[in-house]
């Protein structure tokens, strides 16, 4: 059986070469490319879409007290 100390060791030796190795370059790579292209096609991260709903949302609402001042403007009567 192996013991906990020997499977910290070889844990340890793999991160090490995972360090070491080209990997980490090309995932870094991949990631700017992914984000290149998204950008290019006009995709936004999630807090960019869940920011610019709120701004709707206000949006909407003052658009909405707006049409209400101007329809009880239209409906009073001149003087």
């Amino acid at each position: 059986m192996i013991d906990k100390k020997n499977i910290q060791e070889i844990s340890s030796k793999i991160r090490e070469m995972a360090e070491n190795s080209p990997i980490s370059d090309i995932e870094d790579n991949v990631n700017a490319l992914l984000q290149s292209t998204f950008t290019k096609i006009g995709l936004v991260n999630r807090e960019e879409f869940d920011v610019q709903t709120q701004v709707l949302k206000r949006t909407r609402l003052k658009l909405e007290a707006l049409e209400k001042k101007l329809s009880d403007l239209n409906t009073k009567p001149n003087k």
